[in-house]
Parts: C-alpha cells; structure tokens; sequence
C-alpha cells in the first residue's frame, strides 16, 4: 500500500465538505419536520463521500489515460500524473472503491427503509446505480460525458436535487416541496464549482479536445456562465427564505452572501487562469456555509 498521504491527494479531500452540502440541508429540514434519524443520516453522509471519491479516483485515471493530465495542467498534479500511483494501483482502488459504495448504500436504503416501501427502495438502489456509472463515467471511457460538455448537468443533478430531494425521502418516505428551491441553489453552487475548475483548464483541456461548458462558452461567457450560476443560487435561496419565513433567524444564511458576492467580483476581475484556482476553494466552502445557515436557520 502506498503511503497514506499520497492516497488522501489522490480523493481530493477539499472535495468532500461540498459532496454533503445536500445532506446538511435535507437533515435540517427533515429535523424540522419531524422525521429526521441519525443513523440514515450518517449513513447518507458515508455514502455520499464514498461516491464522491469514487468520482475522484475515475477521474484521476481517466484525464491521465486520454493524456489531459500533462506538464501544460495548471492545477494541483494528480496521483497518476506524478507517478506516485500506478494506472493498475487506481483501477483497484476504484474497485474496491465501488464495493465500499454498494455496501454503505444497501445500509442507507435498509435503514431508511427496512423491509418496508419496497418501490422506494427499488427507486433508491437504481439512483445507486446510476450514481456509481456516471462516477465511473465522467472521464473513463469513450463516452465520458465530462467530454462533451455535460458535466454541469450531472452536478446539479447529484450535488443539488438527490443531494437534498433523494436524501430527504430517505428520512420522510415521501416528497416534500420545501426540499426544492435548496436543491436547485446547491446544485448551481456545486455546478459553479465545476465551471471554475473548467474556467482554469480551459487551454489545456481544448489542446486534449475535452470539451467543457467553459471550452464550448470561451473565457468571457464562461464567466457570464458562472455569474448566472451564482447569482440564481442567491435569488433561489432567497426566495426560500421569503416563502418559508417564519422568523428573522431563518435569514442567517443572507451572511454566506457575502463571501459568494466577493468571490463574483474576484472572478470578474481575472485575466490570469491560475488565479481561478484559489476561487475553487473559496467557493466550496461559501456553499458549505450556506448550506449549514439555511439548514439551521429553518430549524428556528
């Protein structure tokens, strides 16, 4: 086994606070209702994780076997890339990687459901499914859709609706409409996210014909892009916090404003492509701290 550290590069820990911004919000909000549990709670989380480094580790093997990750790359260097890992070492890992998702999510899906709401279960392990493919296929393969310009839609699917709707049917058994307007907002965040990441490696990507919304759009409306991405989650949040006002603590989450209106600024202003790097970071945690507010906010 290679040294730890070098496998803890390779998952992207910087990653994982953003992967379970949903199941923050979808635990307040079941909490609020009513419904929540610990045990599915946690258990979502531990699921959540493992397909985010599932998603991690394809990725890292997938940019290096079409030849993206290369000397040009502005980002950190991945685990293949440097050589530190082997192509064979990953594909095990993703492996066993795959087997740890399929035995936590039969954990989530029995817990919230034991033997109980067997359509919903049926529905939940087909998302499984779904989830573990398209992890694998973002980069692996002949059809990565991370190629082809469909990555956003994908992280607003999974980081935004079943991040917040699907884990919030796990703890009530049912679909509620208060689940909807957080949903859309994370996954703008988390696709705002994205687009950074593609805004950064935007040459380097169309020198390896990836083909990224930020490659398709060119740098400037990349940027409109990413404006409308992070403003429609301010406007999305907000109209939440006027439907669902019931006191003037649900509003705490107007303070994650600050940071995402500074980081806007701060991506206007770049000519530089290494400076969208920073920019990554900066807005992953700003959406983790939104996430945290308007969960808590509601619950009072």
């Amino acid at each position: 086994m290679k040294n730890i550290s070098i496998w803890l590069s390779a998952i992207r820990l910087r990653t994982l606070p953003l992967s379970i911004s949903g199941i923050i919000v979808a635990g307040c909000l079941a909490e609020y209702n009513g419904v929540f549990n610990w045990q599915v709670f946690l258990l979502a989380i531990a699921a959540t994780i493992s397909y985010q480094v599932l998603s991690n580790l394809a990725n890292d093997y997938g940019d290096a076997e079409k030849g993206t990750d290369n000397e040009d790359r502005i980002g950190p260097e991945r685990a293949i890339q440097s050589g530190s890992i082997s192509p064979d070492e990953m594909l095990h890992a993703i492996r066993m990687n795959i087997l740890i998702c399929i035995g936590l999510t039969i954990g989530l899906i029995y817990s919230a459901f034991g033997s109980k709401h067997l359509l919903l279960a049926l529905l939940f392990f087909g998302i499984a499914a779904f989830a573990v493919r398209s992890a694998i296929k973002y980069t692996m393969g002949n059809t990565a859709y991370g190629y082809r310009g469909l990555g956003d839609v994908y992280v607003f699917l999974f980081f935004g609706i079943i991040s917040v709707v699907g884990c919030y049917v796990l703890f009530a058994k049912q679909f509620d409409h208060v689940t909807v307007l957080p949903a859309i907002a994370l996954g703008l965040l988390s696709a705002g996210v994205l687009n950074l990441n593609n805004m950064r490696d935007i040459e380097t990507d169309l020198k390896s014909n990836k083909i990224t919304t930020a490659v398709k759009l060119g740098r400037e409306k990349a940027k409109n892009y990413h404006n409308f991405l992070v403003i429609g989650a301010i406007l999305t949040t907000f109209l939440f916090g006027v439907l669902y006002y019931v006191s003037p603590f649900n509003l705490i989450f107007f303070l994650a404003y600050i940071p995402l209106i500074l980081h806007l600024k701060r991506v206007n202003a770049i000519t530089n492509l290494t400076d969208f790097d920073p920019e990554l970071k900066k807005l992953a945690l700003s959406t983790v701290l939104l996430a945290v507010l308007l969960g808590i906010g509601h619950l009072f």
